[in-house]
């Protein structure tokens, strides 16, 4: 009978202990690989100014819930990217402060469709209402119309804290949020005009409770909406100037249930 000597012995058992290790490890990257990514987001994030710190601040949250959640986000500062075959990537637009001018044309139209045949979910924040004539562009129609209408009209500049009411409590996106709830130091914004005949109010800031107090008023001032004669679920969220923000419970809240209920994640959020 053939025997291995002892060096041969050691050494065969150092292979077969290699090969099952490297059996293993093949198994294990196997498993990660196949991991399922459960969406993919992209957000047009706004660069530079004074929305930058609330930008940051929004990336960080942003990288550690997808991480978290096993979805992927990727960031862009322009719509240079933007058409068809680029938005077929993502189940979610998030429009992060960028303003709804300075698009390219490839990038409305593709966006256009996007939102209307509902092929992923959008979420604006702030600045996406920055609706007229700005830095030389004119204000875009068919933006004006998916945001109910309105036309920017003046902010509070100061900056004010304020309580907001849920108006609809059963929607996925007020989900666990409380109200009223309150923002503190925001620039809110006024419009010529409520958007509430065209879209659906999820949330209003009640201007009485403005601390400390200003002139710069609306009456009816809606302040989350979705417009629901669109394919593409979508949310507009106004609060959004101040990386404060993300210490908010309430606002942390809302941005997290929209982006699972925008991106149809039916096991975290139902419509």
């Amino acid at each position: 009978m053939f025997r291995l000597g002892g060096n041969s012995h050691a050494r065969a058992l150092r292979q077969l202990l290699a090969l099952a290790l490297a059996s293993w490890f093949a198994v294990y990257l196997t498993a990660a690989q196949d991991k399922t990514v459960r969406f993919h987001v992209v957000a047009l994030a706004e660069h530079g100014g004074i929305h930058k710190p609330f930008v940051d601040a929004a990336k960080a949250w942003l990288d550690k819930l997808s991480s978290e959640n096993n979805f992927t986000v990727d960031y862009i500062e322009d719509t240079q990217q933007i058409d068809d075959a680029f938005l077929a990537q993502y189940n979610l637009f998030i429009q992060l402060n960028y303003p709804p001018y300075n698009w390219t044309d490839k990038a409305q139209t593709a966006f256009i469709k996007y939102i209307e045949q509902g092929r992923g979910g959008w979420i604006g924040f702030h600045h996406a209402t920055l609706l007229g004539e700005f830095d030389g562009f004119q204000m875009w129609p068919w933006f004006h119309q998916f945001m109910g209408g309105i036309r920017f009209k003046n902010y509070i500049a100061s900056f004010v804290t304020g309580a907001v009411a849920v108006e609809d409590r059963n929607h996925p996106v007020m989900k666990g949020v409380a109200s009223p709830f309150v923002i503190e130091n925001e620039e809110w914004y006024t419009y010529d005009t409520t958007p509430r005949p065209n879209v659906h109010v999820l949330a209003s800031v009640d201007e009485k409770t403005y601390t400390p107090a200003s002139d710069k008023k609306m009456g009816d001032h809606p302040v989350m909406w979705t417009n629901e004669h669109m394919k593409a679920r979508n949310v507009y969220i106004f609060m959004g100037h101040r990386p404060e923000h993300f210490n908010n419970p309430s606002f942390t809240q809302i941005f997290t249930n929209a982006i699972f209920w925008a991106a149809g994640q039916q096991e975290s959020c139902e419509k």
